[in-house]
């Protein structure tokens, strides 16, 4: 049983796990919202709000945290530089969550993250 297990497994490693959240979230910052599973949909909210108040300092050590967990310069930039200041005013709820549709081959909950 999982209770107050704190996150979701998704069925993966650690190290998998933390390399599918860094791969949406750098997804998420380069076209603004991405259609995905709606459990990973929910975890990389969780991942992507902390990433976002992180940036919202905004100074050179902003951009160490966040690349320590991005890995992407260019990505990271657009986060700290031109998507976290719209945010400055702004206590969390940085992401929407959409749910869609079931996917045709498996019947997996489908939804769409994006920016608020």
């Amino acid at each position: 049983m999982r209770h107050k297990h704190g996150y979701r497994r998704l069925s993966r490693t650690s190290a998998h796990r933390a390399a599918l959240l860094k791969n949406l979230s750098i997804a998420l910052i380069k076209s603004g919202r991405i259609e995905t599973t709606l459990p990973k949909a929910k975890e990389l909210s969780r991942y992507f709000e902390k990433l976002i108040t992180k940036a919202r300092v905004g100074d050179s050590n902003a951009h160490r945290a966040v690349f320590a967990l991005l890995q992407d310069k260019v990505c990271t930039n657009k986060l700290v530089t031109e998507i976290a200041p719209e945010y400055e005013d702004r206590n969390g709820g940085y992401t929407r969550i959409i749910k869609t549709r079931m996917r045709r081959g498996d019947a997996a909950p489908m939804a769409i993250i994006e920016l608020v």
